[in-house]
């Protein structure tokens, strides 16, 4: 693992900052008085210096400050813990969706639940400074690497454009392309930056990325938590997966180009357990391509999965069992979300043959089942062993009514109650909705019936639900909203973390499970090169390992973008992809879809479309004469 325990560097760099009205005054080439501050002068020297800087520039996306875990701070004008990039980025990225609410009470924070942001909120400023802090950092490495024929100090360089151009990409993706534009080419403290523009700031990102494809270390073969090859490869398919909202040009064939580079190169696996993903060793598990790498005890903060994972506890949650010390209480997920994962409709698979009962009811039509009350359209139980005993999983309607059936007919039929059978007996029924396990056992004529919570067949369905209602009635009620277990900080062998409070779970940044949804959806929009065939493989091999089998596999004709853009909120919730994936559809502002909340109101309602990018920081487009505020702010 490329080790972030850094040393400590006060490198002078100059950036107009959301929160600094002035810039930097400090000359890089005077010499410091004090011994413990380092100039570019003194650290741009051998191979294993630029790396000690390199190191800085990953752990700018992990730490918040100098020594961890607060109290010397990169970005001044917010709490020390909201400044994490990788907090921001949740922030940004899934708070204003369907994937979450926020509870909390903070000034501007509350305005995410309601897409209501103003172009003074703190968090939109803290988002853009870390975005631009991150740059500066970059472009003095590059200004310095640059010239040096040392092969190692190359390859830096070639991390150090990527990084540069992953946080442009978060530029141009959340606050568009009307943005400053700096790199190794202006000088430090000339003057104010002056703006770019969408298809500028995007052909300079895809250019930069095409440059160092063939600089950096190829894919594979990077120490974890450094970008390769296969992260070049990701960030273009990204780029190019948005490029109808970025400049209006459809560049759906490039995705397949480098999704295929990915997907077919077999440098990264797809790792067989999801929930080892998220898990405090996920370090070892496969196909994370580029990782933001965190440590209980080395890059120690209260941003990133530390804030993830605590922010998801409350209630009657017992956080040892996720292997944290206590919970935040603030963010829950929204109803909408929770209905991805629905099984309207499921039917207990039977390979075998093997004999069947029938579970007829006047839930059958609400639940996806055809008509009410109709043995030959029920959902069957299954013997496994055919010796009299059935099992297998009902989706229910709120409130419903059934029986059992012997066969397709109403010849005998078996109603009941507390658990026991009787043939032609009362209506049996559950009060709410859900999947529920049944068992019955025509040998002694009893049953049981058993409320599962959320799809338990999918292994990506990891909700807390005891003590907590489906439906957001009031945000800041932790008891309203479904909770989030799918960050959990324990070992996959079950052996406790370094720390309880500050989290050893990776935060996957980019993952091979998206390359495979990016190649699917390209082909469903029509991208040339583009294998229905390979996709339906991708998508099932991804839904095999949610649901253990081949139970869920889907068809050629099951492929839509639509279909895609759920499978992406089933598969990536709470990994940074929801809003862009929404705002491709078109769906994130419009009331085409809406979700408890948006617009203020519990019942959602459609915003205004300038929502789709957020604004620049007022105190940064006052500061600098060169920019321009972003439509509608």
């Amino acid at each position: 693992m490329f080790n972030q325990t850094y040393k400590t560097l006060f490198i002078v760099l100059t950036v107009f900052l959301g929160f600094t009205a002035t810039s930097c005054i400090d000359d890089l080439n005077t010499s410091p008085i004090d011994d413990d501050v380092v100039t570019s002068e003194s650290i741009y020297n051998t191979p294993e210096e630029y790396r000690q800087v390199l190191a800085k520039l990953y752990a700018g996306f992990a730490t918040t400050g100098q020594q961890g875990p607060a109290g010397d701070a990169d970005i001044q004008g917010i709490d020390e813990g909201f400044s994490s990039y990788v907090r921001q980025y949740f922030t940004h990225q899934v708070n204003p969706t369907d994937l979450a609410i926020i509870g909390w009470g903070d000034e501007g924070l509350p305005d995410f639940n309601t897409m209501s942001w103003t172009a003074s909120n703190d968090f939109v400023m803290g988002m853009y400074s870390r975005i631009y802090y991150t740059i500066a950092m970059a472009n003095e490495f590059i200004r310095n690497a640059e010239g040096r024929e040392e092969a190692a100090i190359q390859e830096y360089l070639a991390e150090a454009r990527f990084i540069r151009a992953l946080s442009y990409w978060h530029a141009l993706d959340l606050f568009g392309g009307n943005v400053p534009f700096v790199t190794e080419d202006n000088e430090v403290g000339a003057e104010p930056p002056q703006r770019t523009n969408a298809q500028d700031l995007f052909n300079f990102i895809e250019s930069e990325l095409l440059e160092i494809e063939s600089e950096i270390i190829a894919q594979g073969q990077n120490e974890y938590g450094r970008a390769d090859r296969a992260a070049v490869w990701m960030l273009l398919s990204k780029l190019y997966m948005n490029a109808e909202v970025y400049i209006g040009e459809d560049r759906y064939d490039d995705v397949i180009t480098y999704t295929n580079n990915i997907i077919d190169d077999g440098a990264y696996q797809l790792h067989d357990n999801y929930q080892e993903l998220f898990m405090a060793d996920n370090h070892t598990a496969d196909g994370i391509i580029f990782p933001i790498t965190f440590d209980g005890v080395n890059t120690t903060g209260y941003g990133g999965t530390t804030f993830i994972a605590h922010a998801a506890v409350g209630g009657n949650m017992n956080a040892a069992e996720l292997g944290l010390n206590g919970g935040w209480g603030g963010y829950r997920t929204l109803p909408q979300f929770v209905d991805q994962f629905d099984l309207s409709g499921y039917t207990t698979p039977n390979p075998g043959g093997n004999d069947e009962i029938y579970v007829p009811g006047g839930y059958q039509s609400a639940s996806g089942y055809s008509n009410d009350w109709s043995p030959a359209d029920a959902p069957p139980l299954v013997s496994e062993n055919n010796d009299g005993i059935y099992t297998g999983y009902v989706y229910f309607a709120e409130g419903a009514e059934f029986k059992f059936t012997e066969d397709r007919t109403w010849t005998t039929n078996y109603g009941g109650q507390d658990g026991n059978l009787v043939q032609n007996g009362n209506n049996l029924s559950v009060a709410d909705g859900g999947v529920y396990y049944m068992e019955v056992n025509l040998n002694d004529l009893t049953y049981s019936v058993e409320n599962q919570g959320v799809n338990p067949l999918d292994a990506r369905a990891m909700f807390f639900t005891d003590g907590q209602n489906k439906e957001v009635a009031d945000p800041g009620t932790f008891a309203d909203g479904y909770t989030i277990t799918k960050w959990k900080n324990i070992n996959s062998d079950g052996s406790p973390p370094q720390d309880l409070e500050f989290v050893d779970i990776d935060f996957p940044m980019f993952r091979l499970a998206d390359a495979y949804l990016m190649y699917a959806e390209a082909t469903a929009r029509g991208a040339a090169g583009g294998d229905v065939n390979k996709a339906v493989t991708l998508v099932n091999d991804l839904r095999f390992r949610a649901y253990g089998d081949n139970t869920a596999d889907v068809t050629a004709q099951e492929i839509t973008p639509e279909f895609i853009l759920d499978e992406r909120a089933r598969e990536l919730y709470w990994e940074g992809h929801r809003r862009t994936d929404l705002i491709r559809f078109g769906l994130f502002t419009s009331g085409d879809y809406v979700w408890a909340w948006k617009g203020g109101i519990q019942e959602g309602q459609a915003v205004s479309g300038h929502f789709n990018i957020y604004p620049l920081p007022s105190s940064d487009v006052n500061a600098n004469p060169n920019l321009v505020q972003n439509p509608g702010y």
